[in-house]
């Protein structure tokens, strides 16, 4: 369906926002921040590089899949760090306009810069938070790949997406479902048990929790107000040398890794990833070690 531009203010000039500082990449022992993070501009540069080649395709090629085609769509990219998937969606959506939004401003810069690069494509990447200042029911399609998981999180972006898509529109949001990375939780689960730590022991259960079931996720989607909801999952895996590897991998340094760190007390978080990274290199001391990643992807239309 086509609808008119969000507003205006959408149409951000390129360098209008400042780059933030680039922050330094953690050592694997070290803490990783407990705060949702924000990519910097050396982070934002890893992030298009290694995380969205390497890991981002995983859950951007199951939501092209399941998006509903057709022409001059207006669709609106939540939290959409450096634009992925948007140019690839214009092989399923001729002639959509993009209109990004997301907290990281050199992500946004990026964004912006691809876009530029492809003939055809009409894209407006602006830095912000939910909710953003866009017009209520003026997309016919919204969505957002791997939402950052801390509590009540979902229930925000649900909550934005029912604001914007417009009635007949496509709401599509691919995540991590439970049964991801149960290998980061086992290692987790033995250091609690050899330290006796209780606190350490609840946080990763808490952790499994955080990730939702099929029947959890649709329930929250209709609980935003979308009809016709279904669900996909496509289990895979990801491989990594050793312990020291998965660490710095930007894969678990970007995304994985501030995660965790959300949910095990600040106290054992130092030594529980220092027991991982040990225990990954005793454990697959012959091969790769793989992670799990049970990748789905929810659909839901307005009516």
């Amino acid at each position: 369906m086509s609808q008119p531009p969000p507003s205006q203010k959408s149409q951000t000039r390129q360098g209008s926002q400042p780059p933030r500082p680039a922050s330094q990449p953690p050592r694997p022992s070290r803490p990783p921040p407990r705060a949702r993070p924000v990519l910097g501009p050396s982070e934002a540069a890893l992030f298009e590089t290694f995380v969205v080649p390497r890991y981002m395709t995983l859950f951007g090629d199951l939501l092209m899949e399941m998006v509903a085609e057709g022409p001059d769509a207006q669709v609106v990219h939540l939290q959409c760090r450096t634009g992925y998937p948007d140019r690839g969606m214009l092989a399923k959506l001729t002639g959509a306009h993009f209109y990004g939004v997301d907290a990281s401003a050199p992500a946004v810069e990026l964004a912006r810069a691809k876009s530029q690069t492809m003939s055809g494509m009409v894209a407006s990447y602006r830095t912000g938070e939910l909710p953003v200042p866009l017009t209520a029911g003026a997309f016919s399609h919204g969505y957002s790949l791997h939402p950052f998981v801390v509590p009540d999180e979902r229930k925000r972006l649900f909550a934005e997406l029912a604001r914007l898509v417009a009635p007949r529109g496509q709401m599509l949001v691919a995540m991590p479902m439970r049964g991801s990375f149960v290998e980061i939780v086992d290692l987790l689960r033995e250091y609690a048990l050899k330290h006796e730590a209780g606190e350490a022991s609840k946080a990763a259960e808490a952790a499994v929790l955080l990730r939702p079931t099929v029947e959890e996720l649709k329930k929250e989607a209709e609980a935003a107000g979308f009809d016709f909801v279904e669900v996909e999952l496509r289990p895979t895996a990801l491989s990594f040398k050793n312990g020291r590897d998965f660490f710095e991998d930007p894969v678990t340094r970007l995304l994985l890794l501030p995660e965790l760190a959300m949910s095990l007390p600040s106290d054992a978080t130092a030594a529980a990833l220092d027991y991982v990274r040990d225990a990954i290199d005793r454990y697959w001391s012959d091969g790769d070690f793989t992670l799990t990643v049970v990748v789905g992807c929810v659909s839901g239309r307005r009516v």
